[in-house]
């Protein structure tokens, strides 16, 4: 049993660790060890991440000595590998059975810390790589691989830089950390509020402004968040009472909140940091990300926007009352000072080619100075907020950097036993005939594997395990991992563990699965559109202007179409038969034209009919006014 006096001990203990973490990642990402003059190798310094992140998990665990002791193991095996590293790289197979002896002791406790948070999913999808690697020669057919024995898989598992000390864990810790901190910072300043109320003053006076305050707001801040659950928590508490009061039932309040936030991880310019990973992993420009990203966004919030339209009209819900609007100019003259860290990001990404990490840093620092002198209704910065937001960042970002070493394992035993050759063939051999079995296939691996991680850990995983087959079947690279981002990032409101979907119940007091439900509804376009720029890469800014503007003008209108069809309201309530044209002429223009004669003839039937029934539906509108 613990006393009372032992649990502040454990939270300053993990306070202490989640600093050190923080200070760690950002002075490798600041480069420091070389303004120093110290010669430090990249993977000590991730193996004591690794340590405490895993003291951080395990130093609160339960009642009794247990958590403190595996806390204790855990930071101590990863000093001490930190600091036996050089010596273990330089002779590895003279050293192999020291290298394994430290994966007897951190693997087991990284899987079970990866169980804890993100539940049994991951790891056991972690435990049969592991298994297949020990016995992959006895595997038959297409996935036979050249198996590993005991003492070569942990050893090469625990020290290889492609594997725990991989590239996943690599940008985990030294990239996304960064931003995680700028959005801690940002939260303290009172930079989600000024969010909130940019949002109130853009959308409040037009009918069911709560909801698309809602919508905006998480959309603004879900981009730096790194978690659609966080930005749920941040945001929600403001804006799901604000719907609930303005006449939404607690289902479509809790709805609107999670599908918005979900979005907010596939919004530029950071998409909660996976437009970095993206870019490290197709070893591209971030602004080919960035416009590539674009399109699909925009499609995205517009279904979300109309929806939250038509079910406002349905529901008389009116817009918010004018005392509750501030003046948009009041707005930007009171936080416009944070628009200029993410300005200081842009720029230097894009004009003086600064790493990631280093522009992350650049904008934290412009953040805190500004933040020092400005405040945003009373909040502002102060010298004492800087330890609290290492301290939390570093325990948000625990999971992150767990993730991140799991997927660096499961890279490992693809590459060195020849598996991904193996998956690829299997898969490619699924899309031989047609691609779309493959794609809807590997939709529904992504959401699985999805399930309870964070955007980072979602993309990095299924990037590793989904991509190489699409691109192997002719996908462009870039449509590839955007369509593994989207479907990832769909277990956040996809049923059975939508815990995006459960955080917006909880906030808004409806019943978690009906949530779940309502949100899959009203995000149902983010489960449509990879398979648009999968067939059009016109929707990721790739080809000439004309055909990006035809695409998404199509693309616009359908999706129009099927929110009414959906939704069953148009100007006025729409009958079986008017639904049913709606979403038929909507289907027909979502299908990207790509200037082939039968896919045009496709779309100029849906905008006949499309805009037949529009004419119709509003004469009925005008003659059952008059």
């Amino acid at each position: 049993m613990t006393t009372p006096e032992e649990n502040p001990r454990r939270e300053r203990a993990a306070a202490l660790l989640a600093i050190a973490l923080c200070l760690i990642a950002i002075g490798m990402s600041a480069e420091l060890p070389i303004w120093l003059g110290i010669a430090i190798y990249t993977e000590q310094a991730l193996a004591l991440i690794l340590g405490c992140a895993l003291g951080i998990l395990y130093v609160g665990l339960g009642r009794g000595p247990v958590g403190p002791i595996l806390a204790a193991v855990s930071v101590t095996a990863s000093a001490v590998l930190a600091w036996r590293y050089p010596e273990l790289a330089s002779d590895f197979y003279g050293l192999r059975f020291e290298a394994m002896a430290f994966g007897l002791v951190l693997l087991p406790l990284l899987i079970e810390g990866v169980r804890r948070r993100t539940g049994f999913g991951l790891v056991a999808v972690t435990l049969v790589f592991i298994v297949y690697a020990l016995i992959a020669d006895l595997v038959p057919g297409t996935l036979r691989g050249r198996a590993m024995d005991f003492v070569g898989l942990f050893s090469f598992l625990t020290v290889d830089n492609m594997a725990l000390f991989g590239l996943p864990l690599n940008i985990s810790a030294l990239v996304v950390v960064a931003f995680v901190l700028f959005g801690q910072l940002l939260l303290r300043a009172g930079g989600s509020d000024w969010f909130t109320d940019l949002a109130t003053s853009m959308m409040g006076r037009s009918r069911g402004g709560s909801a698309k305050i809602a919508v905006m707001a998480s959309a603004l801040f879900g981009s730096i968040s790194g978690s659609a659950v966080s930005n749920v928590a941040s945001t929600g508490v403001i804006t799901i009472p604000l719907m609930k009061k303005s006449g939404f039932d607690a289902r479509s309040a809790g709805a609107f909140e999670a599908v918005a936030s979900t979005g907010g991880q596939l919004m530029p310019p950071i998409m909660g940091a996976a437009a970095f990973l993206m870019a490290e992993l197709l070893n591209t420009s971030y602004g080919e990300i960035i416009l590539a990203a674009l399109i699909p966004a925009f499609l995205f919030y517009v279904a979300v926007l109309i929806q939250a339209d038509f079910e406002s009209a349905k529901r008389g819900i009116a817009p918010v009352p004018r005392d509750q609007i501030k003046p948009i100019g009041q707005v930007l003259r009171q936080g416009w000072h944070f628009i200029l860290p993410f300005a200081v990001l842009i720029v230097a990404l894009f004009e003086f080619n600064l790493s990631a990490s280093e522009a992350a840093l650049l904008a934290v620092i412009v953040l805190f100075v500004l933040g020092r002198f400005f405040d945003y209704e009373g909040r502002r910065l102060k010298l004492r907020d800087l330890v609290p937001a290492l301290a939390e960042t570093g325990k948000t970002s625990v999971e992150i950097v767990l993730v991140g070493a799991v997927a660096g394992l499961i890279i490992g035993i693809l590459e060195n036993t020849g598996l991904s050759f193996g998956l690829t063939f299997l898969l490619v051999k699924i899309g031989a005939g047609s691609l779309a079995p493959l794609l809807v296939l590997t939709a529904i691996i992504c959401i699985i594997l999805g399930m309870g991680m964070p955007t980072t850990g979602i993309y990095l995983l299924v990037a590793v395990l989904a991509v190489p087959p699409l691109v192997e079947l002719g996908v462009e690279p870039i449509a590839a991992h955007m369509f593994v981002l989207y479907f990832g990032l769909m277990s956040m409101i996809s049923p059975p563990v939508a815990i995006a979907a459960f955080t917006a119940a909880a906030i808004s007091g409806a019943r978690p699965m009906d949530t779940a439900m309502t949100s899959m509804r009203l995000g149902w376009a983010a489960f449509i559109v990879p398979f648009l720029f999968i067939k059009s890469p016109a929707l990721l800014m790739q080809g000439d202007w004309i055909h990006i503007l035809l695409d998404t003008t199509t693309a616009v209108a359908g999706i129009w179409l099927v929110s009414a069809a959906l939704m069953g309201w148009l100007r006025k309530p729409l009958g079986p038969v008017a639904r049913l044209v709606a979403i038929t002429a909507g289907a027909a223009l979502l299908i990207p034209p790509g200037g082939e004669g039968l896919w045009i003839a496709v779309n100029g039937a849906g905008f006949a009919a499309g805009a037949a029934l529009v004419i119709i539906e509003f004469r009925k509108a005008r003659n059952a006014a008059s």
